[in-house]
């Protein structure tokens, strides 16, 4: 029935996002590692997200090692498929934005075959005997170019009838896509039945692409979405990096003029960014990435921390945010 849940979704408010683990942008020790997924823990988050991709399997690796403690029924654990991991020992150590990668190339494979191998791998990685939910990765314009539709097609007749078929028979508990692009959800839900989304960067104080087109259709599908990059890549949180790239000048006049709203009512921006992202009811869970306990620390405060209602109000009156996005306490 329309609009009613059906699925089965991480647990919020607060998740941990597993991508700088994988030593996006700069190097992590595993010392430092291992401590901010302790802290994640020890600060009662229960969902954990990684991928293949994230330092060609070492944010896995580092999961898994800490993961492994805890009994297993106590949390809710994700990966992704779509990308095999090929042993190279002459790979380059850098992929994108992750330095310092384990010795592996990456092969796009959206098959019902490379995502069986690829959930496999991933268990093996993380030496666990499940993972709760598979997300397909990356199946979208911005790692395709314009001929993302026929990859977006062999995927929904490769991996999401294998994922599907996965969840029939228990060994997952649910699947989705794991993009930076609303378009490429709408059409999963189109074409397929998926559980749920892990869409990053797609509806934050910057930028609400996801507000009046995706969130309507997941609703009446009982479909919930996981919210990842809630900072804009850091934009939101004092950083320069908006889309794993420098911020254009626009975005940044954008952040600036949030600030200076935050700055007149007492109201940590970074605070704001992710009590925003929770309030919506389709949103099950926000994964900020963090690379120390400090920052996990930092993230569940922020999330605790009290916003006068009269900020939120204020958004909406000078135009930031359309009367109708829902906001903590509405």
């Amino acid at each position: 029935m329309a609009g009613t849940p059906k699925h089965f979704a991480p647990p919020g408010p607060l998740g941990f996002g597993g991508a700088p683990l994988g030593n996006m942008f700069n190097r992590v020790d595993e010392e430092t590692a291992e401590g901010a997924l302790v802290a994640a823990w020890d600060s009662g988050i229960r969902y954990f997200d990684t991928a293949p991709m994230y330092g060609c399997g070492l944010s896995e690796h580092r999961f898994g090692r800490v993961l492994r403690r805890y009994n297993r029924d106590e949390y809710v654990l994700s990966t992704k498929v779509g990308r095999l991991l090929i042993p190279d020992p002459k790979a380059p150590d850098t992929l994108g934005p992750f330095i310092g990668v384990l010795p592996f190339q990456v092969r796009y494979d959206y098959s019902a075959d490379g995502t069986r191998r690829s959930i496999e791998d991933s268990l093996q990685r993380l030496g666990v005997g499940r993972i709760d939910i598979a997300y397909i990765h990356d199946v979208a314009e911005d790692h395709h170019g314009p001929g993302w539709t026929e990859v977006f097609s062999t995927a929904m007749k490769g991996a999401a009838r294998e994922l599907s078929r996965l969840r029939d028979q228990g060994v997952i508990r649910a699947w989705g896509l794991g993009v930076n692009r609303v378009e490429a959800c709408q059409r999963a839900l189109e074409e397929s039945d998926p559980d749920v989304f892990l869409l990053a960067g797609r509806y934050s104080l910057l930028d609400l692409a996801a507000l009046d087109t995706l969130f309507p259709a997941c609703a009446a599908r009982g479909v919930k979405v996981v919210v990842g990059g809630p900072y804009n890549s850091g934009l939101l949180a004092g950083g320069s990096m908006f889309e794993y790239a420098e911020a254009p000048r626009e975005q940044v006049a954008a952040r600036d003029r949030i600030a200076a709203m935050c700055r007149q009512h007492g109201v940590d921006i970074k605070a704001a960014a992710l009590q925003f992202c929770a309030a919506h009811p389709v949103v099950a869970s926000v994964i900020p990435g963090a690379k120390s306990g400090e920052r996990v620390r930092q993230n569940v405060e922020l999330m605790r921390q009290p916003i006068p209602a009269s900020f939120w109000k204020a958004l909406k009156q000078e135009g930031i945010l359309p009367a109708h996005a829902p906001t903590p306490g509405t």
